[in-house]
């Protein structure tokens, strides 16, 4: 039994008749009878009484009706999902995701990209940079959103989605909450909640950096992964911490976010899409396409991944 048989069992069920059956089907109607027969000798039943005026399906051919008709648009699902993937209109997006870019990008992203494109699935999964990094090389994931600027030896496309920079999260109780704008040198004495190296060397190499762009090596007190532990730790007195400005949609209270005054030239941080470079899945295309039309950042062409300083 295959495909070809069941369209023709289906058309000559709907039919009643061999020659309209050949008709619809484009083929002679010897070549359609002897297909039908041979189903009937597979299934070990004839499906159809053959009369006069045509045939009608014999109560074994009506037992198999609905389930052929299911076959078929299975099928046909099958067929239209590998079309869909092909053209990059449909198919499973595997996305990897840090947790800031479901602050404000992800939100507005996806229920215009569902809406654009309602036939794409995504998986998404919170990771940090490096193990999204690290998950496209391994093939784990498709694109992914990650701090930005990154420092990983692996050859990606980074397309910037936002700019930012650091604001300065202290607790409410802390005198320098009296403020709403600081110089980050002024809090050099602070205690700071910074980011692990091992577990997000990029985020932990951009805040130490900023600390020394502003003349002073942070004191650690403690560490802390998630944007939401450090604000947590910092509202607990703890110390401050170096979090992006969009963080501020996520501020808890207790908390106060300080705007920084003094801005190293060049330096930023953000949020950038990557991919692997050489990526030809129209899938993927479709999303980076659709994804740029919410960047703010003022470049968007593509970028390598930055080079690892040397030790």
């Amino acid at each position: 039994m295959n495909l070809r048989q069941l369209r023709q069992f289906v058309t000559l069920a709907e039919t009643g008749n061999f020659h309209r059956a050949a008709e619809l089907l484009h083929m002679a109607q010897p070549p359609l009878s002897v297909s039908i027969r041979k189903l009937e000798e597979e299934m070990g039943e004839a499906l159809f009484e053959r009369r006069s005026t045509g045939v009608v399906l014999t109560p074994v051919g009506e037992a198999m009706l609905d389930d052929a008709r299911l076959t078929l648009f299975h099928a046909e699902q099958c067929r239209q999902a590998v079309m869909d993937a092909r053209q990059g209109q449909g198919g499973l997006l595997r996305m990897g995701i840090i947790g800031s870019a479901t602050y404000a990008l992800l939100p507005e992203l996806i229920p215009s990209l569902r809406e654009r494109f309602p036939k794409i699935e995504l998986e998404l999964t919170e990771a940090t940079s490096s193990e999204i990094l690290d998950g496209l090389v391994s093939r784990r994931f498709d694109v992914g959103f990650v701090r930005y600027p990154v420092l990983h030896p692996a050859p990606f496309e980074l397309l910037p989605m936002d700019r930012d920079d650091f604001v300065l999260a202290v607790s409410e109780r802390s005198p320098l909450a009296a403020q709403d704008a600081i110089a980050l040198s002024e809090a050099a004495h602070e205690p700071f909640i910074m980011y692990p190296r091992d577990k997000v060397p990029s985020l932990s190499a951009l805040a130490l950096m900023r600390c020394q762009l502003s003349g002073f090596t942070p004191h650690v007190a403690q560490e802390a992964m998630q944007v939401q532990t450090i604000m947590s730790l910092v509202a607990s007195g703890l110390g401050v911490g170096l979090v992006a400005g969009v963080a501020r949609l996520v501020m808890p209270r207790g908390v106060k976010c300080l705007a920084l005054t003094d801005k190293p030239p060049g330096f930023h941080v953000g949020i950038a899409l990557a991919r692997l470079q050489g990526n030809t899945s129209r899938l993927v295309e479709r999303f980076t396409e659709h994804a740029l039309r919410f960047s703010t950042a003022p470049d968007v062409a593509p970028s390598p991944a930055a080079q690892p300083p040397a030790s």
